[in-house]
């Protein structure tokens, strides 16, 4: 590393409404720039679109190898180390598939039925309140909260104590090791009601896992590395689709053209709700590689054992490749957003977003024809520790 460049201090804001001015700075003079983590370690930051995408692609940036002893870190882990690596004892053991066609909604019916009309029950129940209403609340956290727990079998869940365990699971630094440790020995608790014999005919995956798993004991898989995938699942499944949704209303809610427009067009929201991946600002922090050997990226030399972080809210706002990068435009036909990252570790669930947001936002807009925010964006208080970008609230009028 350069001894004359000053390494700067990531992440750099958690405001979800406007895009770190640090990104284009950075992307202008140090697309790949040495930051400190909140851990206290040195790491390099990407910040360029084309850089972005070689780290997400290039198998010598690795995901597994963030999880090694000894090695940099962004923040404290709030979940076991052998947690990130879990589905390779999954993927050895055959069982991959089923994982993967549970995060594929394409040929269920019953789950695209189950999220609409969860969908339109969670609108009826914030509307008879009256405006304002609060749809982080109300809507966005509740509606990816019971797709998850549909998905894995969890249906009995207390939907309320999950979603405040995810959020330990996905903080930064507001927990000590040991209160980490027993929020996750608390989630594999919740994913264990859904092992149990008397539910191995239950709907959802963690019951076909726990059949599976029994008629098959040479695969040698535990309860607990079954209730991993589960808590793996279910705390990235929620807090990704919840904080998406969370800031397409959000952006939607400001921008009255654009919204006008899609609801007059409906036939644009797939493109839209591909503007809003790239628009979205729900990834706090960058998402983490480490080099496995020495990597030339741009101009600068990048040594084994390093930290990289891709900036993905730099690479969605890359002019070179988003003309107007700010500006959201539904529109817009070209969007190769990095919003599920790329390579090996692309988002096995995109589909499944997919279809949450479509139906999440088509009605949403069918119900509120004048939907506004009830403050403006700036005054929004977006909640802090975490490695996403969640609002406290999202109020809107009626």
């Amino acid at each position: 590393m350069n001894s004359d460049e000053l390494p700067l201090r990531f992440p750099f804001s958690r405001r979800g409404d406007e895009v770190p001015v640090e990104c284009d700075w950075l992307r202008r003079n140090r697309p790949v720039a040495r930051v400190i983590t909140l851990a206290g370690d040195e790491a390099w930051l990407v910040t360029s679109h084309e850089l972005c995408h070689q780290v997400l692609t290039d198998p010598r940036f690795s995901l597994y190898a963030t999880a090694d002893d000894g090695v940099p870190q962004q923040y404290a882990r709030a979940f076991p180390p052998d947690a990130v690596s879990n589905m390779a004892n999954i993927t050895s053991a055959g069982l991959r598939d089923e994982v993967m066609k549970s995060l594929s909604p394409r040929k269920n019916e019953e789950l695209t039925h189950f999220l609409r009309a969860t969908a339109e029950a969670l609108i009826d129940k914030a509307v008879a309140g009256g405006s304002p209403v609060d749809l982080w609340a109300g809507y966005a956290s509740p509606l990816s909260m019971r797709l998850m727990t549909e998905i894995l079998g969890l249906r009995d869940a207390d939907e309320t104590a999950l979603a405040a365990r995810c959020d330990v699971a996905m903080g930064t630094s507001a927990h000590t090791p040991t209160e980490a440790a027993r929020n996750w020995e608390e989630l594999r608790a919740v994913m264990a009601t859904a092992l149990r014999p008397d539910r191995r005919r239950a709907a959802g995956l963690l019951p076909r896992l726990a059949a599976l798993r029994e008629d098959r004991p040479e695969d040698g898989l535990t309860v607990t590395q079954l209730c991993d995938v589960g808590c793996n699942m279910m705390v990235a499944g929620y807090e990704s689709l919840a904080a998406f949704l969370g800031h397409a209303i959000m952006l939607l809610a400001r921008d009255q053209e654009q919204t006008t427009r899609l609801r007059e067009t409906p036939a644009l929201m797939p493109r839209a709700i591909e503007e809003l991946y790239r628009r979205n600002l729900s990834i706090g922090d960058g998402l983490p590689r480490l080099a496995t050997e020495d990597v030339r990226l741009g101009d600068t030399d990048v040594a084994a054992g390093s930290l990289v972080l891709v900036c993905v809210e730099g690479a969605n706002h890359d002019p070179e490749v988003f003309p107007e990068p700010t500006r959201l435009d539904i529109d817009r036909a070209a969007n190769p957003h990095l919003t599920f990252g790329g390579g090996a570790h692309y988002c096995p669930a995109t589909s499944l977003s997919r279809l949450h947001a479509h139906i999440g936002l088509e009605t949403l807009l069918a119900r509120l024809p004048r939907l506004a925010l009830a403050c403006p964006a700036s005054e929004l208080i977006w909640s802090w520790g975490m490695i996403k970008r969640l609002p406290k609230e999202l109020p809107v009028k009626l």
